[in-house]
């Protein structure tokens, strides 16, 4: 199982950008799915999580600009993300906690992240 992201690059502050983020593999199902991110010199920081019913977490610093949705049937998680500011220049992560076919049990898998790029 990978988390596939894609999406991401270099806009301008105040554009937007949308990135996804697939899980392929043998999945047989998964719980949350989210993306967090980190800039250089800083920790990993939550963005935005969705569970598999629609619940939505943001962190503090996205919400009311970044919107967090997901296509359950075909394991894709998307984050839509308007009035990018400079600060949020970061390595983005998808996340999932997820069960494999051939497994009892969950885990938490990230992706190989995405860079995204705003400039002043």
């Amino acid at each position: 199982v990978q988390l596939q992201a894609s999406g991401g690059g270099l806009v301008q502050a105040g554009g937007s950008l949308n990135v996804s983020c697939a899980a392929v593999g043998r999945v047989l199902a998964i719980n949350t799915m989210g993306w967090y991110r980190q800039a250089p010199g800083k920790q990993r920081q939550l963005v935005a999580t969705i569970t598999h019913d629609g619940r939505t977490n943001y962190g503090d610093s996205v919400k009311g600009r970044f919107t967090i949705s997901r296509h359950n049937a075909k394991n894709t998680a998307y984050l839509l993300m308007n009035d990018l500011k400079p600060e949020d220049t970061a390595v983005y992560y998808c996340n999932a906690n997820l069960r494999r076919i051939e497994a009892s049990f969950w885990t938490n898998e990230w992706g190989q992240g995405t860079q995204v790029t705003v400039s002043s």
